[in-house]
């Protein structure tokens, strides 16, 4: 094999992880070499984040066609074009990528493409070339997960293949209520489906404040989208027209498509890591709070690190890992304090600690919540949207937790993690001024009611 040079970091995996660490440690001086086997973005830009939220736009107009009526305007919905749909998709992703692409050449990034193989803790193969780091951040990504015994061909199909059909399912069934599922039966829905959702848990969007999963269940409900709580699939068969699924309780479901939306598992089969003694748990690789792993120089960002598998915690791994390398000293990442977003219709945003965690963390008698109900929001009056902002507070204390539901609130969601990462108390934040008419007012309006003084909200 060839001998290149010697980089100050090397970085195998160009996802959301993986390039904004090669992007900062550039910014900071150091010498970088980014090898990607595909694109550079990762799932996020290519087959995750992006594409969903292009499609489920998409779905949002189509939506506001159905019901332009009722605010005056007559319109017809004439059908969902999806080759103009996913021409639509790729040109987001399209110029994504090429500023993307920009952004790395003109950092001085030195890109490798080809599929990297762990060698050693300073070492990793790319075809016949040998490029060695001083630093190695592992950030290989993450891959669509199926269930065993279930063959992802023909009429089952993972997100990855969800997001590139030609043709809109019909009575689609939606294995996982989960942040994946959710938003393709919303989508689906929208664009004139009848979805069924099996979940395993007792509750759609089952990592969520309870309150919140039964406001999208009621939702959910109301669209026409069917789901089946609390019950496992036993077994799946198609046929050229149909799938069918068997589920533990006897029932069986029949549709034209099966999504298994049951999660992502960890993409670090095969790549050497086992091969130089690199610690794994069920193909995860564990850190500690710095993001090292146990092997000296050697770090691991993005979705094979335990936790939440989002795009914007790799983007601020990412970013620490390559400042630590560069001498600094960045404030570990706290998890919970990371904000999360489903794009479903309603959406749901939240941060911070559910009021059960809370409870289970601080004590039955130590939280206090309050919920503001969008109703009375005049913004969410002209949206026509129904929802709620909930918030968790240690008694006489801080703000644990901020949960919401509604139309287009996730673009909420960047207050409520200031309130919650700086601990901000509600008689502070009930102080701050919130322009009117916005749904941002409901933060706000959650806030004065949780510090003792509603105001458009009963005591």
């Amino acid at each position: 094999m060839a001998e290149s040079a010697v980089y100050d970091v090397v970085i195998l995996g160009a996802g959301s992880g993986g390039y904004a660490a090669a992007l900062r440690a550039a910014q900071l001086g150091l010498n970088v070499a980014l090898i990607e086997a595909d694109k550079v973005g990762g799932t996020c830009l290519h087959r995750g984040c992006i594409p969903t939220k292009a499609m489920l736009h998409s779905a949002e107009i189509a939506d506001q066609i159905r019901e332009s009526a009722k605010y005056g305007v007559h319109s017809q919905l004439n059908g969902i074009d999806m080759g103009a749909v996913n021409a639509f998709k790729q040109g987001v992703i399209d110029r994504l990528y090429k500023g993307l692409q920009g952004l790395v050449s003109g950092r001085g990034v030195h890109l490798i493409q080809g599929r990297g193989e762990v060698q050693s803790n300073t070492r990793i193969s790319v075809g016949g070339e040998v490029v060695e780091g001083h630093h190695l951040v592992l950030g290989t990504g993450s891959y669509a997960r199926s269930l065993p015994g279930v063959s992802v061909e023909g009429r089952v199909m993972t997100s990855d293949q969800a997001l590139n059909l030609d043709w809109i399912p019909q009575n689609p069934i939606v294995l996982g209520g989960g942040v994946i599922g959710l938003e393709f039966a919303s989508l689906w829905a929208s664009f004139g489906a009848k979805p069924v959702i099996v979940e395993a848990l007792d509750h759609l969007a089952p990592n969520e404040d309870l309150t919140v999963s039964k406001l999208i269940e009621r939702s959910f409900r109301r669209r026409g989208i069917g789901f089946n709580l609390g019950v496992k699939v036993a077994d799946v068969s198609q046929d050229d027209h149909q799938v069918t699924i068997r589920l533990e309780n006897g029932d069986a479901l029949s549709g034209d498509a099966l999504l298994v939306a049951v999660g992502r598992g960890p993409n670090t089969a095969g790549v050497g890591f086992e091969r130089i003694g690199l610690d794994m748990d069920r193909g995860f690789v564990p850190t500690d709070e710095q993001l090292r792993t146990n092997l000296d120089r050697v770090w691991a960002v993005g979705d094979i690190v335990p936790g939440l598998q989002l795009a914007h915690r790799g983007f601020a791994q990412g970013i620490a890992v390559a400042e630590r390398i560069a001498g600094m000293t960045p404030a570990p990442l706290v998890e919970s304090g990371i904000p999360r977003v489903t794009y479903c219709e309603p959406e749901i945003a939240s941060v911070g600690l559910t009021e059960a965690a809370a409870k289970s963390a601080h004590g039955e008698d130590a939280i206090e919540t309050v919920e503001y109900n969008l109703a009375g929001n005049g913004k969410s009056q002209v949206l026509g949207t129904q929802g709620f902002v909930k918030l968790v507070r240690l008694a006489g204390g801080p703000t644990l937790g901020v949960h919401m539901v509604g139309t287009r609130i996730g673009e909420l969601v960047g207050e409520a993690q200031l309130i919650v990462n700086w601990e901000a108390y509600p008689e502070d934040v009930a102080e701050l001024i919130h322009a009117h008419p916005t749904q941002d007012e409901a933060i706000g309006e959650a806030f004065l009611a949780l510090a003792g003084k509603p105001l458009h909200a009963h005591a």
